[in-house]
């Protein structure tokens, strides 16, 4: 016998592991066969006196109810019917059309046809008698725009307004009694609530794919341009090429966001999904319907993400909050006494630990309403009132047709009322009133000149030229037109 205990002593600490772990297996069974039994008496009083001393957590009596199941089935029976698929159809007009789309031209598809483009995306009926929000990116530059409901019947939409600096727009059909989404609120939306994406990827009707919400406030630089405003909800539903411009909503089937990207190195889903939160939506919508152009509300300060570097380098002693780099003069922030320095703790009780949350809150606003911001000053915090003001410096409504005035081109411009849009044959462009010091000076254009193309983008309106010109990954300014007498030509300038 002692000799086989010595052999066992040499064996494999694998094989001990291995045996005991049988010979625990064989020790618990025993137990149990001994406790259900009722032989070991003393073992059961001494488990029941641990247990009446609570030196041992019973982990069977959870202190929460388990969720229940989610059904989506209401959400996306009252979605499909809401969410229409848009064929747009543009005509080539130079050869520089590969870099028409910008960044998003993986998002939807693009059929060429001889001198001509169809393109595919989705879109999002917000009311009875035909108004349709989508992105931007899917109507672009077209030149005529069809609408197919669920039901597949098809007709023709106008545009109304568009906003390139949060990628949306609104167009108008001609119909009424239309099946449309209620608006929800994106700011009450919570990381891990359940959503559905509704479209039309790969030009197929009525997809519903579903997800949760996997961050807020996401900064995913893909506007370009120094006014876009990026702000998104993520998510992980299941979102392709010509889902742009289609609903994200919530359980209860309302409109929470509208679908506009995919992080992706293929040009399909590779796991999230971006969608412009409806809070923004509703602003933006809202003021395309009233006034054709967005009434875009600034604070009046240079802002900055702190990281822990950029901390480290002011000798900040956290990274939470906005560090004003620098306040406009005359602006609403100025004359509510921001400073540079300061730290912008939160909007409206809204925590603002990164740009793209700050500018999402003010998206939401107009000139001439207030909003609050919690601001750290040394060691001292403070609640202060700021007025927002337009791009012009005060509270008035900024009209489509307002003349405005471009810096770099060195024009006062006006979009070009329907009368003139209709003798000189054009769908819109923007005519110059007045040329000071700028590009078009030096190239000889003079009062009376329309623009209508800017780096292959059609301009209509101060965004559009904007962003045409801030999106222009080259030093060359492409610029086509239309003198008065109906001559077209076409400029190059260096920046």
């Amino acid at each position: 016998m002692t000799k086989i205990l010595e052999k066992m002593k040499h064996k494999t600490i694998t094989l001990s592991f291995l045996s005991g772990i049988a010979g625990a297996v064989v020790v618990l069974i025993t137990l149990l066969v001994i406790s259900n039994t009722g032989i070991d008496n003393a073992y059961n009083n001494q488990k029941t006196d641990i247990n009446s001393q609570n030196e041992m957590p019973v982990y069977n009596n959870a202190s929460y109810a388990p969720q229940q199941a989610i059904d989506l089935t209401h959400a996306a029976t009252k979605s499909v019917d809401a969410v229409v698929h848009i064929k747009t159809k543009i005509i080539t007009r130079t050869n520089s059309y590969d870099d028409f789309f910008g960044p998003f031209r993986e998002y939807f598809y693009r059929h060429p046809q001889n001198n001509s483009y169809i393109a595919f995306g989705s879109g999002v009926i917000i009311s009875n008698d035909g108004y349709i929000v989508t992105n931007n990116h899917v109507i672009d530059g077209a030149d005529q725009i069809m609408i197919t409901f669920n039901n597949e019947i098809e007709t023709e939409a106008t545009v109304v307004g568009v906003d390139p600096n949060t990628d949306l727009a609104l167009v108008k059909v001609d119909e009424s009694g239309l099946p449309f989404l209620n608006f929800g609120d994106s700011d009450n939306l919570q990381i891990g609530d359940w959503v559905l994406a509704v479209g039309n990827p790969f030009d197929l009707t009525s997809t519903v794919t579903a997800g949760i919400v996997s961050a807020k406030a996401r900064n995913i630089n893909i506007l370009g341009g120094q006014s876009s405003i990026e702000s998104f909800i993520q998510t992980d539903a299941v979102v392709n090429r010509g889902n742009s411009g289609g609903a994200l909503v919530n359980t209860n089937g309302e409109l929470v966001g509208i679908n506009a990207a995919i992080a992706s190195h293929t040009g399909v889903y590779e796991g999230y999904s971006f969608a412009i939160p409806v809070n923004i939506v509703k602003k933006v919508v809202n003021d395309l319907m009233h006034y054709g152009e967005v009434q875009r509300g600034y604070l009046g300060v240079q802002i900055q993400d702190i990281d822990a570097e950029f901390a480290h380098a002011t000798g900040l002693e956290s990274v939470n909050g906005i560090y004003v780099a620098g306040v406009v003069e005359n602006s609403g922030a100025a004359e509510a006494g921001l400073k540079e320095g300061d730290i912008i703790i939160s909007i409206n009780g809204i925590n603002t630990n990164s740009l793209s949350t700050l500018l999402g809150v003010v998206a939401q606003h107009s000139p001439g309403e207030e909003v609050t911001l919690e601001i750290k000053r040394s060691d001292n915090t403070e609640d202060v009132n700021v007025m927002l003001k337009n791009r012009n410096g005060d509270i008035s409504i900024v009209e489509a047709s307002d003349s405005f005035f471009n810096q770099e081109l060195g024009a006062e411009l006006q979009p070009v009322d329907q009368s003139e849009l209709n003798k000189l044959h054009i769908n819109g462009g923007l005519k110059v009133l007045n040329v000071n010091n700028g590009i078009l000076s030096k190239s000889g254009i003079t009062k009376g000149f329309v623009i209508t193309i800017i780096n292959g983008k059609i301009v209509k309106t101060q965004s559009d030229i904007e962003n045409a010109m801030n999106n222009n990954r080259s030093n060359i300014i492409r610029l086509n037109g239309i003198y008065p007498n109906g001559v077209k030509v076409s400029f190059e300038f260096m920046r």
